[in-house]
């Protein structure tokens, strides 16, 4: 049972290994701490498929499946299956935070952190794919854990704790922390911060207009007369 007043994080996306969609419970203790935090609960809806040929991806997914039935976690992480863009309409508007921790510098782009954060969903990312250039220091936050991109177990470890780090010290806190009226300030200048950065940038329209002005009109006025 989804509990509608805790923080909810959302990860939907196809599963496969370099988008390392197991990163967050290489502390699994660590994290049922920071789901089960008294006050301040946290639950994270998992979302996505593996291609068929993807065997490795399909592991990660069984994986987390089972972590949705282990009673560390008290029922605060839930797996959607059948995801598809009706599914993904609702996450992107629904959830509270966008996790996004690929392998660095695998990500070719990352379409669904963009939609969320049109949303007023913040991204919460490594810095790769678009969050390298969306991301301002304001408007989500930035998972860097700073450790040499040539070792794979280092770099897991590394980004593992800045996770967390994150989680506790600043999105979990800033989420929670009301003033008299009970509205989250820090957190919606966050929200606001988000909208107001990325939609403009990364929306097709802007796509578009800058291929028709940057490269069609130039190509077409270098056309020479028939």
């Amino acid at each position: 049972m989804l509990d509608h007043n805790a923080l909810t994080i959302g990860f939907a996306r196809r599963f496969t290994g370099y988008k390392r969609p197991e990163l967050i419970f290489s502390d699994a203790d660590r994290l049922a701490r920071i789901l089960s935090a008294h006050g301040r609960p946290v639950q994270i809806l998992f979302a996505g498929k593996a291609h068929p040929a993807d065997d490795i991806g399909k592991q990660h997914l069984q994986r987390i499946y089972h972590r949705t039935l282990d009673p560390k976690f008290g029922g605060r992480i839930a797996f959607l299956e059948d995801y598809d863009l009706h599914v993904a309409h609702f996450l992107v508007q629904g959830c509270d935070v966008w996790l996004n921790n690929p392998r660095k510098p695998l990500e070719a782009s990352g379409t669904s952190g963009m939609k969320a954060c049109m949303n007023g969903v913040p991204q919460l990312s490594i810095g790769d794919g678009w969050w390298a250039e969306g991301y301002n220091g304001h408007n989500g936050w930035l998972i860097d854990g700073g450790a040499p991109a040539n070792d794979e177990g280092a770099t897991d470890a590394a980004d593992a704790e800045a996770l967390y780090q994150i989680l506790e010290r600043e999105v979990v806190p800033a989420f929670y922390d009301r003033d008299g009226s009970g509205v989250p300030r820090r957190w919606l200048a966050v929200v606001r911060r988000a909208i107001v950065s990325v939609t403009p940038r990364f929306s097709a329209r802007r796509m578009v207009k800058q291929y028709a002005e940057g490269l069609y009109s130039t190509a077409a006025g270098r056309t020479a007369p028939v």
